[in-house]
């Protein structure tokens, strides 16, 4: 091509996580990411596909924390979900966004568990993260939660970006029904059968 036109889109575009249940209650979670642009810049002569470079964030020397051993689990974002209820599948999920997964997958499951949230409202709930040394809020955040925060001595500020994106599948195995949502932060769908 001569000419390319600008990139466009939504950000946070090197991961994708999906959720599938069929009609038996088989669940799988799955996320990919090529973490940083374009991976490691490097694709299979036979294919294209991208290699990914998460591994980046592994460390070999022995001395560090998240150094890659026997018996460890390194810190690492790729966090594909399942909760089980009676040693079976029940909530098939997960969260994209970097260092804001692990959070992101408690806000999702304290929705559900803790405030009774159906699975769209539980994604689309408004959230926070704090990084950078302050509490970044999302828009939806009550005013009066902000500040009573605040006075409790926490830096606030507005996130600028919505905080990752994700897709979940509850399997409702007594009544026969999954129920399905997907968030309106990234590009994705519920899909049923």
């Amino acid at each position: 091509m001569p000419v390319l036109s600008p990139a466009g889109g939504t950000t946070y575009r090197d991961t994708v996580y999906i959720s599938v249940v069929d009609d038996r209650g088989n669940a799988c979670s799955f996320i990919n990411s090529l973490f940083w642009p374009y991976g490691t810049g490097l694709s299979s002569p036979r294919t294209g596909v991208l290699l990914q470079n998460r591994g980046s964030g592994f460390r070999v020397d022995p001395a560090h924390p998240n150094c890659v051993a026997p018996h460890k689990r390194p810190l690492h974002t790729i966090i594909p979900a399942m909760a089980m209820k009676d040693g079976r599948p029940w909530l098939c999920f997960g969260v994209m966004g970097g260092g804001f997964q692990p959070v992101g997958q408690s806000h999702v499951l304290t929705n559900i568990l803790d405030f009774g949230m159906n699975v769209q409202e539980a994604i689309d709930c408004a959230r926070g993260f704090f990084q950078m040394g302050r509490f970044e809020a999302e828009r939806g955040i009550r005013e009066d939660v902000l500040k009573g925060l605040a006075a409790l001595g926490h830096e606030i500020k507005m996130a600028e970006m919505p905080h990752g994106g994700g897709q979940a599948i509850m399997i409702d195995r007594a009544n026969g029904v999954l129920q399905a949502g997907s968030d309106p932060r990234k590009d994705g769908c519920a899909l049923a059968y």
